[in-house]
């Protein structure tokens, strides 16, 4: 049996492993008084699975079957002061580690580090979720890994309309992918708060939602004129949402339409943070009643209205392209702009991919629906928090929209 340094490696890598799991238990054990396996059993248990997967299959066998009735031994022993499995469980883990590392080095590398961050984090760990998890953000949780992990492999990988740009399982893809930005806007909320800055809360929330954020610093506004700056920034920087779904959408569907867009992405993000920092100093001082609500982490009907509305403006942007060619497109795109940004721009997107149209012809129509999207949540903030509170915000949103023409037609 030669010895390479390939083996060597696997060999030092299984060593470091249950070293590393074992320095986490041995303080645990320091802490608890009753963790029964330290750091040089894990290390040789993570060393024995290596030196398992040297021998062959009986090796591993042997090896697997005595770290199991270990562990079945140091859990009667304990039972009585430590109920739980989470030691016995960790000796497994660190000997299939040590097999994994003599095949997968840094994977099981990886891996391993790892299994010593969430060994540690046991106090956080239940904290959060004892504590700090409701049980409308766990089913949200659920409700996020069952659309993504159940419902999204049924779904069929092909269009279905005549138009060939309804893709089932993308525009389900972009369902998921707005409730899990909903949801770290939301955890965002939860473990900040809006005291420390309306900057902040302005900036969680518009992952949610850019126009309903700027509605809600809009009413907070109008109750308290005093910070109607503070939260003109904060509604501004919510736009920074907008720029980032826009991205990431636009990315999604059509990767070559992603290289003409990202520089006035880019570009029109920075006039927004530039806005925003202007008015950080105003947005330092926040009342204490200002706080993030709990809550749903998501709203699934926001989720699937921003499917229906892509759906349809879809088919209506790809047969007014079929009907009246590129200017019919371009007023399809504005009109929808109205409603939602996003959708206008996955359109535009999924056309290109469809060959419809040529990805510079689609970028026409996209800031024709920024512009629009951009006008609808002015309205929403002079509807909201009144007249002072949108000239406020007029012209961070100004220039956000000046910025991105100019980046389209100049870069």
């Amino acid at each position: 049996m030669d010895l390479d340094v390939g083996t060597l490696q696997g060999m030092a890598a299984a060593l470091g492993v249950g070293l590393l799991v074992g320095v986490e238990r041995e303080r645990r054990r320091e802490e608890d008084g009753h963790v029964v396996a330290g750091v040089r059993t894990f290390a040789l248990i993570g060393l024995a699975g290596a030196v398992a997967e040297r021998v062959g299959g009986i090796g591993i066998a042997v090896g697997g079957a005595f770290v199991v009735l270990a562990a079945l031994a140091s859990y009667r022993s304990s039972q009585g002061r430590d109920p739980g499995l989470t030691t016995e469980t960790a000796m497994l883990v660190v000997f299939l580690l040590g097999v994994l590392a003599m095949r997968e080095l840094a994977l099981a590398a990886g891996l391993g580090v790892a299994v010593a961050v969430l060994l540690a984090a046991k106090a956080r760990a239940h904290h959060f979720v004892r504590k700090v998890l409701t049980s409308q953000e766990l089913h949200d949780a659920l409700l996020l890994a069952a659309a993504a992990t159940v419902v999204l492999p049924l779904l069929p990988d092909h269009p279905i309309d005549p138009w060939r740009v309804l893709n089932p399982r993308k525009l389900w893809l972009l369902a998921v992918i707005v409730m899990a930005i909903s949801a770290v806007g939301h955890v965002a909320k939860r473990a900040y708060g809006a005291r420390n800055g309306l900057l902040l809360a302005g900036f969680a929330g518009g992952f949610a939602s850019s126009t309903a954020t700027i509605a809600s610093m809009g009413a907070r506004a109008r109750r308290d004129p005093a910070l109607a700056m503070a939260c003109a920034g904060g509604g501004v920087i919510s736009n920074v949402s907008t720029v980032v779904q826009l991205g990431v959408v636009v990315g999604l569907l059509s990767p070559p339409l992603l290289a003409h867009l990202w520089p006035a992405l880019l570009v029109s993000g920075m006039a927004v943070v530039g806005f925003a920092l202007v008015a950080a100093r105003a947005a330092r001082s926040v009342p204490a009643d200002l706080e993030a609500p709990e809550g749903r982490a998501f709203e699934p009907r926001q989720a699937l209205l921003f499917v229906a509305i892509l759906s349809v403006v879809m088919v209506a942007a790809a047969a007014a392209q079929a009907w009246l060619g590129h200017a019919g497109l371009d007023a399809t795109l504005a009109l929808s702009g109205l409603v939602d940004a996003h959708a206008a721009a996955a359109s535009a997107a999924q056309l290109v991919v469809a060959g419809r149209v040529a990805p510079q012809a689609a970028l026409t129509g996209i800031a024709l629906a920024f512009a629009t999207n951009s006008a609808t949540k002015l309205g929403v903030a002079w509807a909201s928090g009144g007249r002072a509170y949108a000239l406020r915000l007029l012209p961070g949103v100004v220039a956000m929209l000046v910025a991105f023409v100019l980046a389209l037609w100049l870069l």
